[in-house]
C-alpha cells in the first residue's frame, strides 16, 4: 500500500511540474509584461527597474528556473530575496539559504498586493460553492439513481435517466445563465433570490456578513452535471447488483426489499459512486471558473476570470496552479480511497 501511495505522489508531483512548465511558457514565454506592470505612462528607467525586479532581463530559460525556485516550497534563496518577498518558511545557511518555504507566487500587477494573499481572500468561497454543489448532487443522486433501479422500466426510471443525460449535455455555463435569470431576474419577487451575490455582504462598519442566501443559485447550477452522472452511476451500479446471487438469498431469507435494497445492495453499489463523487469534487473546482463570473460569487474563479481582463498575469498563473495542485490532491486521495475499498486496483 505504502508503494502504491508513493506512485501517486510521484506521479501528481510530475503533473504539477509539466503544469508549471505550461503556465510559464503561456504567460511569460512571450512578450514583456513589464510594460503592462508600469501602464501607458512610463518612461524607459521605470519599464528598465520593472524588467530587473521581475527578472525579465534575464534569458527565458533562466526565468523559468527563478520563476520555479519561487512556486518550489523546497528552494534557495538569499537574504535579499527573503526580505524582499516576505517569504515564510524555515531557511538554513548562510548568505545563500535552503529553505522549506511557502510557495511565492509574486505580485499582482495591478494592485501590488501578494498573489498568494488575493488567492487565500478567495478560497472559502470556492470551497464553500464546491461543497454545496456537490452535497446537492449526492443527497439527490444518489436516491434518484436507487429509485430508478429498484423501478427499473417504470415511468420514474424513464424520467431519471432522460433528466440525468440533459444534465450532463447541458453546459455549465449556460445553464447557469438561465437559472440566473429566472429565479434571479423574473421570478425573484417569489424566490427571493438575486441574480448575482457573494458569500459575505459588508455591514455599515465595513465588517463582513456571512450570506448564505447566495448559494443556492450558483451551488445548484454546479452540481447539475455531477448529480446527472452520479444518478446514471448508481442506477447503473445498483442494477448490476441487484442482479446478483447473494441479493436474491436475502430475498429467500424473508428479509423486507427494504432492508435487501438498503443494507446489501446499496452499500455494495457505493464504490463506483464514491470514486466519482472524489473525483467530481476536483473537477467542481476548476468549474466553478464561469460559474462565479455569472452568478458574482467571490471565489478563485472570478478573481481569474478579473485578472485575465486586466491582464493581471500573475494572479492568473498562481491560481491556475492553485488549482491544478487541488486537482492533483483530490485525484491522489481518491486513488487512495479507491485502493482501499477495492484491493485489486492497486499495483503490486
Amino acid at each position: 500500500m505504502i508503494t502504491y501511495i508513493l506512485r501517486k505522489i510521484f506521479y501528481g508531483i510530475l503533473v504539477l511540474l509539466g503544469v508549471v512548465v505550461l503556465v510559464f511558457v503561456l504567460f511569460q514565454g512571450f512578450g514583456d509584461p513589464a510594460r503592462l506592470v508600469m501602464g501607458q505612462s512610463g518612461d524607459a528607467a521605470t519599464q528598465e527597474n520593472i524588467r530587473k525586479e521581475l527578472y525579465l532581463d534575464q534569458p527565458k530559460w533562466k526565468q523559468f528556473f527563478l520563476y520555479l525556485n519561487d512556486v518550489s516550497p523546497i528552494a534557495i534563496h538569499d537574504k535579499k530575496d527573503i526580505a524582499d518577498k516576505d517569504l515564510n518558511g524555515i531557511f538554513i545557511g548562510g548568505d545563500t539559504k535552503l529553505g522549506l518555504k511557502f510557495p511565492y507566487l509574486r505580485k499582482s500587477y495591478q494592485t501590488k498586493k501578494a498573489v498568494s494573499d488575493v488567492l487565500l481572500e478567495a478560497l472559502p468561497g470556492t470551497l464553500m460553492l464546491a461543497f454545496a454543489a456537490m452535497l446537492i448532487a449526492v443527497f439527490i443522486g444518489i436516491p434518484l439513481g436507487v429509485i430508478a433501479a429498484v423501478k427499473q422500466n417504470s415511468w420514474m426510471d424513464t424520467t431519471a435517466v432522460f433528466s440525468s443525460i440533459i444534465g450532463i449535455s447541458a453546459p455549465s455555463f449556460f445553464m447557469g445563465i438561465i437559472i440566473a435569470y429566472l429565479f434571479g431576474f423574473v421570478w425573484s419577487d417569489w424566490t427571493g433570490l438575486h441574480l448575482t451575490g457573494s458569500w459575505f455582504d459588508i455591514d455599515e462598519e465595513g465588517n463582513r456578513r456571512l450570506t448564505l442566501q447566495n448559494l443556492l443559485l450558483p451551488a445548484l447550477t454546479l452540481g447539475i452535471r455531477p448529480l446527472a452522472i452520479i444518478t446514471q452511476l448508481t442506477r447503473s451500479s445498483m442494477l448490476d447488483v441487484l442482479d446478483q446471487d447473494y441479493i436474491r438469498t436475502a430475498y429467500a431469507k424473508g428479509l423486507s426489499k427494504k432492508n435487501v435494497v438498503i443494507r446489501h445492495g446499496l452499500r455494495n453499489a457505493l464504490n463506483p459512486v464514491i470514486t466519482a463523487i472524489t473525483g467530481w469534487f476536483a473537477e467542481l473546482l476548476a468549474g466553478a471558473f464561469f460559474i462565479e463570473y455569472i452568478f458574482g460569487w467571490k471565489g478563485i474563479g472570478k478573481v481569474t476570470v478579473e485578472a485575465l481582463e486586466k491582464l493581471d498575469f500573475p494572479v492568473v498563473m498562481g491560481s491556475v496552479l492553485v488549482s491544478a495542485c487541488f486537482f492533483i490532491i483530490i485525484n491522489i486521495l481518491a486513488d487512495i480511497l479507491y485502493g482501499m475499498i477495492d484491493p485489486r486496483v492497486r499495483v503490486k
